[in-house]
């Protein structure tokens, strides 16, 4: 179990995971959407998740967002890292009705994001272009190579939950135990 702390002006959360979980979560981030995202990324990651926040919803959901990608990538980080005898690399389609999202990770220990999701507007009070702002903030605290694709679609939702989707199960194969790698690179570290 790891577990991160961070408070800003902006923001005061409080996050435990296990990555060895069974996909147990408690989210309360005072944005509903974005609690249903995290449930699904929780539930389909297999990662127990523990997620409280209490952000500056008065101004909008910005601050609340990107702070949570932020600690749950610090708590990411400190969980994966230092790699040993895991597969490294995970990748999965995700399809919900008409959409399909893509995700390819790499726990590279280099961040880097590739987000091609075409989606503008809202998804009830949720503005959509916070996910990026989550994946963002997310792959560059934890150290991950993040490509995110859309394959199709028409419905925000679909599309939002199949990207949070694809992104857990990417996750849940690329921690998979593979003893006979070791450390997963021919550098001898990550």
């Amino acid at each position: 179990m790891v577990e991160i702390n961070r408070k800003t002006k902006e923001t005061d959360i409080s996050c435990k995971i296990d990555i060895n979980g069974s996909g147990k979560s408690n989210i309360k981030t005072g944005v509903g959407f974005f609690d249903h995202m995290l449930e699904a990324l929780s539930k389909h990651s297999g990662i127990d998740i523990e997620l409280t926040c209490d952000g500056d919803l008065h101004i909008d959901a910005h601050h609340t967002v990107e702070d949570c990608g932020i600690v749950l990538g610090q708590a990411l980080k400190k969980a994966i890292f230092p790699i040993n005898a895991v597969e490294r690399y995970g990748n999965a389609t995700v399809v919900m009705d008409e959409a399909a999202t893509t995700c390819a990770l790499d726990l590279s220990n280099r961040p880097f994001l590739v987000y091609e999701v075409n989606v503008s507007g809202k998804v009830g009070d949720f503005d959509v272009e916070l996910v990026e702002e989550f994946f963002h903030a997310l792959a560059g605290n934890a150290g991950l190579t993040v490509h995110i694709i859309q394959d199709r679609g028409r419905n925000k939702h679909h599309i939002l939950e199949a990207s949070f989707k694809a992104f857990a199960v990417a996750l849940r194969r690329a921690l998979v135990k593979n003893e006979r790698l070791g450390i997963p690179s021919t550098k001898g570290v990550l």
